[in-house]
């Protein structure tokens, strides 16, 4: 068993727990998921089986889409709405749209966070979730991420009350906390604020409308049909550049050979899919640190004992 299975994930379970589930649905140990989603998170969860499972962190380090809800007014500990309550301001007046497009405009691009407490971030080896579950703050390290596009979804022109929430779309890179985003936006508008919702949408090539449940996996594993929804693992690779090779070269990248930089790719910094004029998936590459001008293989996907 082999490639990509799009699993929607529930609400209440880890990414682990995901895993530890498929491994006995499938009847393989070979499974891995493709990044932390927080238990409340629902949505695409790409899930790597058998020799796919060699390209999962490509999936994790491409970039996302989310749905989720801002409600203004409150922030808690954990920065969505599993959180005690730790702070609170009574909308004064009303929110106007134009206001709260102004402040997703300014979010857009490369922004700095401080990952919340109550994440999987390590510190000193230990993980932020284990300081703050002992009630321990500790210093967190800032990172730069990147908010491609963050659009507003309700279509009001006017928001007020005690409390104010509305919905939004955020495409951005890996390592984004869409929690503290929530809690950005809210400190812009002068107000506490948490992520009340989120859903994954697409992560990768993988969508929300190519998604199963555990049910339709169990459905489909009890048929014999399985692999009718599996993707190929060029899948999760389909955003980073290609160099397509004839079968002669592909022979001697599947035996580890380097390879010389064609001119249209000398400026790539990051991984290359070395793939067949069929569209398969052979090596991935990349510049190598002693030779400028040559790539080296970073995996090989498929070689000759494997095929």
């Amino acid at each position: 068993m082999e490639g990509i299975l799009p699993l929607y994930k529930p609400a209440g379970l880890t990414s682990h727990d995901c895993v530890f589930r498929l491994r006995k649905i499938l009847k393989t140990k070979k499974v891995g998921h493709t990044g932390t989603l927080d238990p409340d998170v629902t949505g695409v969860l790409p899930i790597c089986i058998g020799r796919a499972t060699k390209i999962a962190e490509y999936i994790t380090d491409a970039g996302k889409t989310y749905e989720g809800e801002v409600t203004i007014g409150f922030s808690t500990t954990t920065e969505d709405a599993s959180g005690d309550v730790v702070d609170k301001k009574v909308i004064e007046g009303v929110l106007q749209r134009t206001a709260i497009v102004k402040v997703l405009k300014s979010l857009t691009g490369v922004i700095e966070q401080t990952p919340p407490m109550y994440s999987a971030v390590k510190v000193g080896g230990t993980r932020l979730y284990e300081y703050a579950r002992k009630g321990i703050e500790v210093e967190r390290p800032t990172r730069k991420v990147t908010i491609y596009s963050i659009d507003l979804l309700d279509d009001r022109e006017e928001f007020s009350g005690e409390t104010i929430s509305f919905r939004f779309r955020v495409s951005c890179s890996k390592g984004t906390y869409i929690r503290t985003l929530a809690v950005m936006i809210g400190e812009i508008l002068g107000y506490p604020a948490h992520m009340s919702h989120l859903i994954r949408v697409q992560s990768a090539a993988i969508s929300l409308e190519d998604c199963l449940t555990f049910e339709e996996i169990e459905d489909l594993m009890d048929k014999g049909a399985i692999s009718s929804v599996l993707k190929p693992l060029e899948t999760a690779l389909s955003h980073l550049p290609k160099y397509v090779i004839n079968d002669k070269v592909a022979e001697k990248v599947k035996n580890g050979a380097l390879l010389q930089i064609p001119e249209n790719l000398k400026y790539i910094n990051g991984p290359i899919i070395a793939e067949t004029i069929e569209g398969q998936a052979i090596a991935i590459y990349a510049v190598h640190p002693a030779k400028p001008d040559l790539l080296k293989p970073v995996k090989v996907l498929r070689n000759n004992q494997e095929l």
